[in-house]
């Protein structure tokens, strides 16, 4: 059930100014080309091009365009119009992936490269104007960046790893005045050490009036910082107020975790981003799970306010209510992308809503104002642990409807059928499996299916809705994995200690890692120094956060175990944090010998769902593996990361597919293919349109996806009807 609370924390800013628009207008705010938190601007006048100023399109995150000029009937003559080279190359696995959707204001494209350059492009041409280089070498993902302006002054704010950077939209050129030198440090101001803090901002912040609203991503394993939502002054960085995820003393939720745990548990962070009801003055935050992720007796309790959908007053940091999804979460149960708000018909009534979807393959849907559901749901009872020192909860929350969109429970007329021989080597290695649906806790020596896997279901792509109908679109991972626990056998002050839980998480204890996701670490010595590995625990690499948190002792010792085995105690290392005896041996994906997934397809789908009704309107298979559609096995569905576009014209554009590379249109009404196009690498990222002197582009960024090895550089690519 949904709460109402108290909040907190800091001093608040000015009051907004709400500019007066059409009723019409305000129902397609997310395409709006106003400049949100900038100057006002009526609907008398809009700008000549339509813009897509922000990330998701624009604060409701519905990845909605107005724009029909590209629709159903002439979508097949889409043409290339330009693209832009990063220079730097995509990657796969721990490699640097691009995953940025960029943002359009004004005729400009800005947006990131793979090592987190900025820059701007002509976005008519795709010609480079300017490009901003900080000096750090970015090593982690970036989705976006965030716009904001006042008369003419305007700004792109962008995460570089740990810092944000207010730049000079015109030039590219830090703002000085902007905390110091142009920037502020996210590690600050969280009530712990800031050099041993790990955070960095994947997921650009949302701007509200002159606030940048953040989270960051943080690591899965002890220690790491709480995941604190915060609210800067755009012009000055000054920090304006906070959230704390992980409660204080006398606030609420402080009795969900042990007494004190405010001082050492950690996450419960917002790395997937936020929306916005501009109106209202509400920002709506998603949280991922509370650090250690698979084993968690030090945190005995539901963990508040860990894997919530928390409503906050924008000006003050104050809740106003919030829902949790998976209380005590044991399985990496994340909120993985921004909700998406919306208002659907119910009864003859129209609800201002917001609809939030999971890695489990489940919607859930709010009235946005006070956090009551709009489809029931029920509170189920679960198995307890039988892991020494767990408490699982007893009860976790299910939606009554939409029906969960990737499949529930792993059975074995579920494996694969795709040769004889998989299918026999499935059914060998689900029988040593655990496996019973969503909620049981891991074991010790047995794994345990996770279905769908930990990739999802739903993943930081995010959907997309089409304010005209009430529909939400949403791509799905349908792949199961496994994992389980393991009895801690050596003292955290070594080697292979520090390797068990801080790197078997990726890596699994016996360090094959699950490749081409998580890369084995055997051998790692053939292909990387000593150098080249402690520089990569050091800054991290790709989706393998920093270990900054380390001294250098501990990874020197991490080094000499890689490459030796050797694992000998370091006096002055730190203890492992009390009771946790047990560690996770790492993620483990259900691939049958030749690397297919060992079940059935769908590996994937693209799901269409009317939130008036809870019914689907389509569901159908989405992306192939091109050496399987060779030979006739088509349509399998892939993996895929990244989101979609919904348009007025009819279509929906999504890229995603992590093995054909393919950028699609669908007919939004039936999900119909009408048009694909091959890109250098798989756009793993969410594509953007808008519009520049009368011509409609469809743009999106290719840089990532399994081809690894591979040489090409990342690229932005962008599409148009011939002139």
């Amino acid at each position: 059930m949904s709460l109402k609370a108290g909040g907190v924390r800091f001093k608040v800013g000015k009051a907004l100014k709400i500019c007066a628009v059409l009723a019409f207008a305000l129902a397609m705010a997310n395409s709006n080309p106003i400049r949100f938190g900038g100057a006002p601007q009526t609907a008398n006048h809009r700008r000549p091009q339509q813009d897509w100023p922000a990330y998701g399109g624009g604060p409701l995150q519905t990845h909605y365009s107005p724009l029909m000029q590209i629709n159903r009937s002439n979508v097949r003559q889409l043409k290339l119009a330009w693209t832009y080279d990063t220079g730097e190359p995509g990657g796969a696995g721990l490699q640097r992936s691009l995953e940025t959707s960029p943002i359009i204001v004004d005729g400009v494209l800005y947006g990131d490269t793979p090592s987190q350059k900025v820059f701007a492009l002509n976005a008519a041409t795709g010609k480079l104007l300017w490009k901003f280089d900080s000096g750090i070498h970015g090593s982690q993902p970036d989705r976006g960046l965030a716009y904001w302006a006042s008369g003419r002054d305007r700004r792109i704010l962008a995460g570089i790893m740990n810092f944000v950077y207010a730049l000079n939209a015109e030039t590219g050129k830090p703002i000085a005045t902007f905390g110091r030198n142009g920037r502020i440090d996210l590690r600050e101001n969280l009530g712990r050490n800031p050099a041993s803090v790990i955070i960095a901002l994947t997921t650009p912040g949302i701007v509200y009036k002159n606030l940048l609203i953040v989270g960051g991503m943080e690591p899965e394993t002890l220690p790491c910082a709480p995941g604190d939502i915060r609210a800067y002054d755009v012009r000055t960085g000054e920090l304006r107020w906070s959230f704390h995820t992980i409660p204080h003393p006398g606030e609420l939720g402080y009795d969900t975790w042990p007494t004190n745990a405010w001082r050492y548990a950690g996450a419960a962070n917002n790395w997937a981003g936020m929306a916005l009801d501009v109106k209202r003055g509400i920002v709506y935050v998603p949280t991922g799970s509370a650090s250690s992720d698979f084993y968690k007796a030090n945190e005995l309790g539901n963990d508040l306010f860990a894997n919530c959908l928390i409503a906050l007053n924008a000006d003050t940091g104050k809740m106003i209510w919030y829902f949790q999804e998976v209380r005590h979460d044991l399985w990496d149960r994340d909120f993985p992308s921004p909700p998406v708000l919306l208002t659907v018909r119910r009864n003859g009534r129209r609800i201002d809503a917001v609809a939030q979807t999971t890695k489990q393959g489940f919607v859930y849907l709010f009235d946005r104002s006070n956090g009551r559901p709009l489809f029931p749901i029920s509170y189920r009872k679960y198995p307890p642990s039988s892991v020494p020192g767990e408490k699982a909860a007893t009860e976790q929350p299910l939606p009554s409807e939409p029906a969960p969109f990737a499949r529930q429970r792993l059975t074995e007329d579920l494996l694969t059928n795709r040769t004889p021989e998989a299918h026999r080597w499935a059914v060998a290695q689900f029988r040593k499996f655990i496996s019973d649906g969503q909620f049981v806790p891991f074991s010790i020596g047995k794994p345990t299916v996770l279905f769908p896997g930990f990739d999802g279901g739903a993943e930081w792509g995010g959907p997309a809705v089409d304010p005209e109908t009430g529909i939400l679109y949403v791509n799905s991972n349908d792949v199961a994995w496994t994992g389980e626990l393991a009895k801690n056998t050596v003292s955290e002050a070594s080697g292979r200690g520090l390797y068990l839980t801080q790197c078997s998480v990726c890596h699994r204890d016996n360090m094959a890692g699950s490749p081409p996701d998580f890369p084995s670490l055997i051998n790692v010595g053939n292909h990387l120094s000593p150098v080249q590995i402690a520089r990569i625990i050091r800054q991290g690499r790709g989706r393998m956060p920093s270990f900054s948190n380390l001294s250098r002792d501990q990874v020197f010792a991490l080094v000499k175990y890689l490459l030796s085995g050797e694992s000998k105690a370091l006096p002055s290392s730190r203890a492992a944090p009390p009771d946790m005896n047990y560690h996770f041996t790492g993620y483990e994906k259900f691939l049958d010998p030749e690397g297919y997934p060992a079940v059935t397809p769908p590996w994937g789908t693209l799901n269409a769902i009317d939130l008036n009704t809870g019914g689907y309107v389509w569901k159908i298979p989405f992306g192939e593996y091109p050496e399987l559609a060779a030979e006739g096995m088509k349509n399998t569905g892939t993996e895929n990361y990244g989101g979609s576009v919904v348009t007025s014209g009819g279509l929906l554009f999504i890229g995603a597919t992590n093995f054909d590379r393919k950028l699609r249109a669908f007919d939004k009404s039936t999900g119909r293919l009408l048009w694909q196009a091959t890109l250098p690498f798989a756009a793993n990222a969410s594509p953007a349109t808008y519009e520049v002197n009368g011509r409609q582009y469809v743009v999106i960024a290719a840089g990532g996806g399994k081809l690894a090895g591979a040489s090409r550089n990342a690229v932005y690519v962008a599409f148009a009807l011939p002139r």
